[in-house]
């Protein structure tokens, strides 16, 4: 059986020109990044401005294992299943982080016979995107020690510095740092710290942007610090905001890229959803609603995660109108909320299957919550045995929704066929094709009255606790001016609750939300619950030591 990244460098891919050109993109729009990945030009906005939008699908998931649900396998089976069933699709999806590249999840590209490509690039450098974010935000720390050091005119508190340097990469030793040490002509000491890239404010802003002067703007609105009065000190007045947008005005095109089958895909912007928001640009996303007649998208983690700030923060934000959501489950996670230890998932378990089951119950009544239509994509494993895939289709039919059971991974677009099919019926049952889809909340409400909703509608917590850093800090940003904005809670992916031991549905439980921070760039407040940490470190056996490279240049253990 071959390997993820075997069946990738065996793939017939067309060159990138020839991709382009089916989506009727000039030449002159394309900027190519060698034979198979481009980026696109910001004339092409404005020349598909007069296009009506396609339909929007999210993909997102049940709350999974530690070996994630194929969210993104199933995204790109399904963009390679609407071409055979005679629709244009168009895929939408994150650029993958190396922090999980070389940790333990491993690349974001998709699995077996439902992949982009070219896998290697796309997973390690591609084109440049998260080194121009690492490099914008780490000039902006720069700027703002040099400030210090050259007299501090804007009395900024160095002990109350909001802004931190980011790597792309899952390495701890970096949480917590002292800078500015070995004397006065190497800066004020101070404490500081990293997150990784993918959390940090300016990946955040560069796929919540619309153009280059919103990126100019949001960047200027970044709280970096506050001053000896207890003002706020804002980007813009240190001085960095056009030095940053040069470095990224490049990073905020979409880039272009294909899948094994050639449908056309956009890899833009790689936020997690754990701690970020957690989907890709809202620029890739509206371009692909232009160019295609689906868009199929996809948000990090379960829907208690992605798919809410994909609803209540992109949506709100872009505009954006969903029309069907496509909710990813694996019986082996189905098992795995419902006790079963990792070693034992592959074995038939009845039992654990119908107790686990309450956690695809939850996130199907929490996806009807935003008014729209929802199909279960079952992403299907060989150890899966016909009586637990008829327990499944059972229930789901008992919850009114349609079900289908992809094999996406093993068979490709092929595999994915009549879930194409159940999700363009879904969407036509729709009046005029199109969702009810409302946000969940209003953001005239108070920062905790929003925690608070979602705590109860989606995490099913009978309320939050709100520790006395987490009071202060919210009273301090709404007392700025910044009370209505919409929210983005960091939480753990394993569990409905803040607590990953708690699986299934938690009941009888309350959220505790320990402290909060403004991303006032980004247009959003991050609520940090549990024990969430913005720089994850490496697992005992990293993936990086099964990862190669040969005298030729050829890679291996990618995956």
């Amino acid at each position: 059986m071959l390997s993820d990244i075997e069946i990738a460098q065996n793939a017939e891919m067309k060159k990138i020109s020839e991709i382009a050109a089916g989506l009727g993109i000039e030449e002159n729009d394309l900027e190519p990044y060698g034979h198979y990945k481009a980026k696109l030009s910001e004339k092409l906005y404005s020349k598909l401005a007069f296009r009506e939008d396609g339909k929007l699908i999210l993909v997102t998931a049940i709350n999974p294992t530690p070996a994630g649900e194929g969210k993104t396998t199933v995204s790109v089976g399904l963009a390679d299943a609407m071409g055979k069933i005679g629709k244009k699709a168009v895929l939408a999806l994150r650029e993958p982080s190396l922090g999980p590249v070389f940790g333990i999840k491993g690349g974001a590209a998709g699995g077996g016979y439902a992949q982009v490509v070219p896998m290697e690039d796309i997973n390690l450098h591609f084109t440049g995107d998260m080194h121009a974010i690492t490099a914008a935000n780490n000039l902006l720390c720069a700027m703002i020690d040099n400030h210090l050091q050259q007299g501090n005119e804007l009395k900024i508190d160095q002990r109350r510095i909001m802004f931190k340097r980011c790597l792309d990469m899952n390495d701890r030793a970096l949480r917590n740092v002292i800078v500015g040490l070995g004397g006065k002509l190497n800066g004020v000491p101070r404490e500081d710290g990293f997150n990784i890239t993918v959390a940090s404010e300016i990946m955040a802003i560069l796929c919540l942007s619309t153009d280059i002067a919103d990126l100019k703007e949001r960047i200027g609105n970044i709280l970096v610090a506050y001053n000896l009065n207890g003002e706020p000190v804002f980007a813009r007045e240190i001085g960095a905001c056009g030095a940053m947008t040069a470095l990224l005005k490049d990073a905020l095109k979409p880039n272009l890229v294909q899948t094994l089958e050639n449908t056309p895909a956009f890899i833009h912007g790689g936020p997690f959803a754990n701690i970020a928001h957690g989907c890709n640009s809202i620029r890739a996303t509206k371009l692909a609603l232009k160019l295609g007649d689906y868009c199929i998208t996809e948000a990090g983690f379960g829907s208690d995660l992605g798919a809410e700030k994909f609803f209540d923060i992109k949506c709100r934000y872009g505009g954006l109108k969903p029309s069907c959501v496509v909710l990813v489950a694996t019986i082996k996670a189905l098992k795995y909320n419902g006790g079963v230890q990792k070693t034992d998932l592959a074995k038939e378990n009845m039992w654990a299957l119908e107790k686990g089951i309450v956690n695809l119950k939850t996130h199907i009544e929490n996806m009807h919550k935003y008014h729209v239509p929802v199909v279960v994509a079952i992403n299907r494993f060989h150890t899966d045995t016909e009586e637990e895939v008829k327990f499944v289709e059972n229930f789901c039919a008992e919850m009114g929704v349609e079900v289908s059971m992809c094999e996406v991974f093993a068979k490709g677009g092929e595999g994915g066929a009549d879930l194409a099919e159940k999700v363009c019926e879904a969407i036509q049952l729709c009046a005029d094709g199109t969702s009810d889809f409302k946000p969940l909340y209003g953001t005239e409400l108070s920062i905790k009255d929003k925690v608070d909703t979602i705590a109860r509608e989606i995490y099913r917590a009978d309320g939050v606790i709100f520790t006395p850093q987490a009071e202060k800090a919210i009273k301090e940003i709404e007392g700025i001016g910044f009370r209505n904005l919409p929210v983005c809670i960091a939480k753990t992916q394993y569990s409905l609750s803040d607590n990953p031991v708690l699986l299934g549905k938690p009941k009888n439980f309350k959220i505790t939300v320990r402290d909060a921070r403004l991303s006032s760039g980004a247009g959003f407040v991050v609520i940090y619950t549990g024990d969430i940490l913005t720089m994850p470190g490496l697992p005992k056996m990293p993936a990086a030591y099964n990862i190669d490279c040969d005298n030729d240049g050829n890679i291996s253990g990618l995956f």
